[in-house]
């Protein structure tokens, strides 16, 4: 027998408009309510029926995820949360990869391909500094996420960019590291992730009296593994003293480690290095990664609210643009750590 929405408000103990909001996250009820619907449904089996619904409401059920890169292990594990979030709510999520190229970010938004989702959640990489034609082309529901976008009225997402690297810095500073590489640093970059990141290792610097030296500013292209490695051979070979790297994202660090250990280096006994994620890999790479740990799920969970919101208000903007920044953590491990 086929289990109906009014099976899982008798479950409940909640009337159908309840239950029936909880699995559309729309209108209001408690956190307690929210978790006994759930149950009824997971105890129940229950299955809503997305084609009639996406009929009723002229939605087809899909939102987008547009990345830079997939590879990236953050932007995977980024991706399994907006899909675990996003299921709770019966919307498939269709993954695109822009290569941080501003004509694909820019398709990827407004193109045919557009048209077939409800709303995008968007990475950022090539139009962080923003483009005059974003506000008047891109009429589809927007989340970024990552840092506001100039002249673009959307909700965002983002991470403590500034803090998270001053405070990954200063963790190395008080090791008594001096010579601390900055990784990841992005030409051009003058509103993203890298530039933030850039300023709060320089701020941590001017903190401690060091100047910032240019020659210790390593712009890695994509952060990759593979271009890390690249840029950090490039940099003993140049014989730059460093005795510290501060990683803008751990990928960019577990590339760094390979080097220096190719290069006969020891991690952490002759070079510190800290990274910035707290992806999985971070706790089984040997050594194992000191990092800058965000709280991945809670961002996840506040780009889908904040689109189903927009979705639920229509074309037009009735809400403030609201912004959500995840907490962060220096998490030490053998990367960084005093060996006995």
């Amino acid at each position: 027998m086929t289990v109906t929405l009014v099976d899982v408000a008798r479950a409940a103990g909640v009337s159908i408009k309840t239950a029936s909001n909880v699995v559309r996250a729309q209108g209001k009820f408690s956190e307690d309510t929210a978790e006994r619907v759930r149950a009824a449904i997971a105890e129940l089996g229950y299955k809503p029926n997305l084609a009639a619904r996406g009929l009723r409401s002229g939605r087809v059920g899909a939102i987008s995820l547009i990345v830079p890169d997939i590879r990236n292990p953050f932007f995977s594990e980024l991706a399994a949360a907006v899909i675990e979030v996003a299921d709770q709510h019966e919307l498939l999520v269709v993954l695109e990869q822009s290569g941080g190229e501003p004509e694909a970010e820019l398709e990827l938004l407004r193109g045919r391909r557009a048209r077939l989702v409800d709303g995008i959640l968007f990475s950022a990489l090539a139009l962080t500094a923003g483009n005059a034609e974003l506000s008047e082309t891109v009429t589809m529901p927007v989340v970024l996420l990552g840092e506001p976008i100039a002249g673009w009225s959307t909700d965002f997402v983002t991470m403590p960019n500034e803090s998270g690297a001053r405070a990954a810095t200063e963790h190395l500073l008080a090791r008594g590291r001096r010579r601390i590489l900055a990784l990841g640093r992005r030409t051009g970059d003058l509103a993203g992730p890298a530039h933030l990141r850039l300023r709060g290792y320089r701020r941590a610097l001017a903190d401690a009296g060091i100047a910032p030296d240019p020659a210790f500013e390593i712009d890695a292209g994509l952060w990759q593994r593979e271009n890390a490695a690249k840029a950090v051979r490039e940099a003993l070979l140049q014989k730059t003293p460093f005795d510290g790297v501060v990683a803008f994202n751990d990928a960019l660090a577990l590339g760094a480690i390979r080097a220096l250990q190719d290069a006969g280096l020891r991690v952490p006994e002759d070079v510190d290095v800290i990274g910035f994620d707290d992806i999985e890999e971070a706790r089984f790479n040997q050594p194992t990664l000191t990092t800058v740990k965000v709280n991945l799920a809670a961002m996840a969970a506040s780009a889908v609210r904040f689109l189903l919101r927009r979705l639920d208000e229509g074309p037009e903007l009735r809400t403030p643009v609201e912004g959500f920044t995840s907490e962060f953590a220096i998490i030490q491990r053998e990367s960084t750590q005093e060996l006995s």
